[in-house]
């Protein structure tokens, strides 16, 4: 058994250097080429970030194999040999919520700073922003963890008498206990007289944790319950508004003269607002014409993805239109799974969670089926599901982020992406990170059973003082599946079609 939990700690250890590499793969990769040699300490946090979102979401199947890794054990104190699971999280999602509070915050202060000014008047300044979120937040936290960093539980209190080793047992529904008499040992039985509450104050940890995942949570239901259903649909839509056919030279000049024409009026727009900026006229209408300039913007860069994928030139040209129509079809194939995947998740939550008492375990089944054919193979599809859920968060941010004018828009491309941008999604997957396991340690109550992250994220959070009760009422999984069922109608609806844009800016100057 020693063994086992030795093994456990190497692929442990093995996953987060492996995590830790594809980071880096990805920050190279996806960087602006402004941003080459430069910005190091921006990018170290983007490798940091994205490295803790991904161990934390993979400490939860980690959690569950830790939990088994003692089960079969034929000595006392084989338990003491895991892994000290609960530290691991609690030390995690701190260094999460520092990370999303503080540092990123910092970087992008940094960075996004006036490059006239020398590098120790950006630390100045961005340390007096961080230092006054720091102070507001300090204060805030200790001041509810004073007043109400409780958890109540709700006990029943049973009792029984004590007698002598019986030669046999007589029990029955109407005497369940030892001895004469009526005595309140059933749970089931017992008067409403029998059940109290008790109070204790939880950890500072542990409460900075689940004041966390409440901020994650609210980000979580708008964004997965949108992301669930955009993230397969928007893949097959993709398909069905494909180029069907490569256009002739004579369309191809034309659409692209209407592009260029497009673009000198977003170079226009984007100086007057450049200048705008400069006389420090900078009010709501400037920054709604930010928004309205960037999502322009986008739409110009679909465009001429689009036009280049319609009309592909040089000496290969066959080729890459062969590539485009493969890419097309893979887009349709994972759509389809990724349908099947959604879908699968829904109807989890209603069947499990949202029905009292549940229809059926469902996925929880899945996965200990699929255990029991392989030992890791339930736990990696546990994982996959996790994972996926994460992704439909990051695909509803971005799907409203680039249709409301009030969220802020840091869209991620190959090669092009800038570190505020980087540093901006970095904090929105820490944030939902810490909501999205403990979403899934709640679903898969049943599967996770027993686990540190069910202890902390389960008993803890559900009994806390004044949070109990948005999830003792499923506030948080209504919202996901009311949102994922709008989002589905609405992509049924329009999803098929292809927006333009106005080309409209209302200039202050």
């Amino acid at each position: 058994m020693g063994d086992f939990n030795l093994a456990l700690v190497i692929v442990a250890i093995v996953v987060c250097v492996l995590v830790f590499i594809f980071n880096v793969y990805l920050l190279v990769n996806y960087q602006h080429p402004d941003d080459k040699n430069q910005a190091y300490f921006p990018k170290f946090v983007v490798v940091l970030g994205l490295s803790v979102a991904a161990i934390s979401i993979l400490m939860l199947p980690a959690d569950v194999a830790n939990r088994q890794a003692c089960r079969h054990a034929i000595y006392n104190g084989a338990c003491n040999l895991t892994l000290p699971m609960k530290d691991l999280w609690l030390a995690v999602y701190i260094l999460d919520a520092v990370l999303v509070f503080f540092v990123i915050p910092f970087a992008m202060f940094y960075y996004e700073g006036d490059q006239d000014k020398s590098i120790g008047k950006r630390i100045k300044s961005a340390l007096l922003w961080v230092v006054t979120t720091a102070i507001v937040c300090g204060l805030v936290l200790g001041i509810l963890y004073g007043l109400v960093g409780k958890v109540d539980f709700t006990v029943r209190h049973l009792s029984s008498s004590t007698t002598t080793f019986p030669n046999s047992w007589d029990f029955s529904s109407s005497q369940q206990c030892i001895g004469n008499g009526a005595r309140q040992c059933s749970a089931y039985l017992a008067s409403a007289s029998s059940e109290k509450t008790w109070t204790m104050r939880t950890t500072f940890p542990e409460y900075v944790v689940a004041l966390a995942t409440i901020v994650g949570s609210v980000l979580f239901s708008i964004f997965g319950g949108v992301g669930i259903a955009c993230l397969p649909l928007g893949l097959i839509f993709e398909f069905i508004r494909r180029p069907k056919a490569v256009i002739t030279r004579s369309q191809y000049i034309k659409e692209a003269t209407e592009l260029g024409k497009k673009a000198r009026e977003l170079k226009k727009a984007a100086d007057a607002l450049h200048q705008e900026e400069r006389s420090g006229s900078k009010g709501r209408k400037w920054r709604k014409n930010v928004k309205a300039v960037e999502k322009e913007l986008l739409q110009l860069e679909e465009d001429v993805k689009l036009l280049e994928e319609m009309y592909p030139q040089g000496e290969k040209a066959e080729t890459s239109w062969a590539l485009t129509v493969l890419g097309y079809l893979a887009r349709l194939v994972l759509g389809i799974l990724g349908l099947i995947v959604s879908v699968a998740w829904v109807a989890h939550i209603v069947i499990y969670l949202l029905i009292d008492p549940p229809l059926s375990a469902f996925l929880n089944e899945v996965f200990i089926k699929l255990d029991d054919v392989w030992g890791l193979l339930g736990t990696a599809a546990f994982a996959f599901f996790c994972f996926y859920l994460l992704l439909a968060v990051i695909a509803g941010a971005m799907m409203l982020g680039l249709r409301l004018v009030f969220i802020t828009i840091h869209p991620m491309k190959w090669g092009a992406t800038l570190m505020n941008s980087f540093l901006f999604n970095v904090a929105l997957i820490l944030l939902c990170s810490i909501s999205v396991i403990q979403f899934c340690s709640t679903a898969f109550g049943y599967y996770a059973q027993a686990t540190a992250a069910q202890e902390i994220f389960g008993h803890t959070l559900q009994s806390l003082r004044g949070i109990k009760y948005l999830y003792k009422y499923n506030v948080f999984q209504i919202a996901f599946v009311v949102l994922a069922g709008l989002t589905f109608i609405y992509y049924a609806g329009f999803g098929w079609r292809r927006k333009k844009p106005s080309g409209r800016f209302q200039l202050s100057s």
